[in-house]
């Protein structure tokens, strides 16, 4: 399956995460999220995240696109399962729509999510979030080299992760919290964007960057720690992600996903997310708290 996946091209990879990140209407409010092809171990909580607000979204009259969500995760799903999403519709207002989701797997919950639309209205508008001042993404290396160059150095289960052809390209200023057991600030800076051109659907580009909030932001809180799950020093799993959507962007156009992690402590830690597009716009925002819990070599 791998050699298989590793021969798609870039179009046939995106055209692979829209049909992911898509679901099935099952009627009365109930979708099928498709299981990811070719895949083995937990699933990915961008996967979950997206494919519930696309089940929430086709509860919701089209011109009232989503602001913003927040998510819950319960418990690991498995790649290889189909998920179940439930949606109540809690509210249809004047202005804004309200709906609960339910992902879950076999009977099990693994995800609540809410999440918010409102229809469109001209208001007071400011912006107090300068662009960072990094390189542009054609001065840096394509992470997909990175990773490979790692690969060897990772615990054998986590290598098909770090080996694995991705829709999404991420370019990094700063390299990765696994690329190096060197404390570092707890700030990252990475560009991403699909790998191939998506369809114009808003719809699609909210999911893509849904998906994409969830790469890199929970590693932001170990840089000051020099430790890594992929080297099997750290067990970490994302425990809530909120996203809000400010303004129109393309998921297949640079965005520049600038992170920072305020504190951890207590098995946890904290991080923040901007995302701007190449021309400075703040276009959405993340917040993520994620359990970390250091492993304690055996004697």
């Amino acid at each position: 399956m791998q050699r298989m996946d590793a021969e798609q091209s870039p179009e046939q990879l995106v055209a692979g995460l829209v049909r992911l990140l898509e679901v099935k209407d099952q009627g009365e409010d109930r979708f099928i999220g498709r299981k990811k092809r070719g895949g083995i171990g937990r699933v990915f909580g961008g996967q979950v995240i997206a494919q519930a607000l696309h089940a929430a979204e086709l509860t919701v009259d089209p011109s009232r696109p989503a602001h913003s969500l927040h998510a819950y995760f319960l418990r690991g799903g498995s790649e290889g399962v189909e998920i179940d999403y439930e949606v109540t519709r809690d509210f249809d207002g004047g202005s804004f729509s309200n709906r609960r989701v339910v992902a879950s797997q076999q009977g099990r919950p693994i995800l609540n999510l809410t999440a918010s639309f409102q229809k469109h209205e001209d208001g007071l508008h400011h912006t107090d979030s300068p662009m960072p001042d990094v390189p542009p993404p054609e001065e840096l290396e394509p992470e997909v080299e990175a990773r490979r160059r790692f690969a060897e150095q990772a615990r054998p289960e986590a290598r098909h992760h770090f080996l694995s052809p991705r829709p999404v390209e991420m370019r990094a200023v700063e390299g990765r919290h696994w690329m190096t057991p060197d404390p570092a600030p707890p700030y990252s800076h990475s560009w991403f964007r699909a790998v191939a051109p998506l369809p114009d659907d808003p719809k699609i580009h909210r999911a893509v960057l849904a998906f994409a909030s969830d790469m890199s932001l929970l590693g932001t809180c170990m840089l000051p720690h020099g430790l890594s799950w992929a080297r099997g020093e750290v067990i970490s799993a994302s425990l809530d992600h909120a996203v809000w959507f400010h303004e129109e962007f393309r998921a297949d156009e640079w965005l520049l996903y600038a992170t920072d992690s305020p504190w951890s402590g207590g098995g946890r830690g904290f991080n923040r997310g901007r995302i701007f597009t190449r021309d400075g716009r703040l276009v959405a925002s993340v917040a993520q708290e994620g359990m970390i819990r250091k492993v304690i070599p055996k004697t």
